[in-house]
């Protein structure tokens, strides 16, 4: 018999959508979503509400483009969840994601909004190269948003992660 996985057996993972360049002497942390990003949001989010895939955690950076997609998300789900932001997921390394991931053990899903290239790296730690160049020949896209489910591992030490689905706008 298997043990219960102590990780979500869901993950999301969704990247911000496309964000304005800089302007003079403002920060990267603080562009905001583009009239395109705001687009990509609201299409990605509806389809993700259209699919049934409302996580239980929302978890996303400050950086003002990943808090204005998380709320286009929980606009989608009409607010069916709030959201909490981590500041440390700007310019965050894998393993800062993936601890996130981890500390929702209680939770059956967890959706992290944040920036790439770590959103894509995470992925590609949760189910691999080969399968992260199959399904995203040109990378993870602007407002891209990734169904990872766990899955028990063949020899039932552990668990694995497939992609279930990919929207994008």
């Amino acid at each position: 018999m298997n043990e219960p996985s102590p990780l979500p057996s869901r993950v999301y993972l969704l990247r911000h959508a496309h964000a304005a360049w800089a302007g003079p002497g403002e920060r990267d942390f603080d562009r905001p979503l583009d009239d395109a990003g705001y687009a990509e949001a609201e299409v990605v989010a509806d389809r993700a509400a259209d699919a049934g895939y409302l996580p239980d955690v929302v978890i996303s950076s400050t950086a003002l483009r990943c808090r204005q997609t998380a709320q286009a998300v929980r606009r989608a789900f009409n607010d069916r969840f709030d959201v909490d932001y981590v500041d440390e997921m700007y310019n965050a390394e894998v393993d800062t994601y993936l601890a996130l991931i981890s500390a929702q053990s209680a939770s059956r899903s967890v959706m992290l909004v944040g920036h790439n290239p770590t959103i894509e790296a995470v992925a590609e730690a949760m189910i691999g190269k080969t399968q992260i160049e199959a399904h995203l020949p040109s990378g993870f896209p602007t407002a891209g948003l990734a169904v990872l489910d766990a899955q028990p591992s063949p020899d039932g030490d552990g668990v694995d992660w497939r992609l279930t689905a990919f929207l994008s706008p």
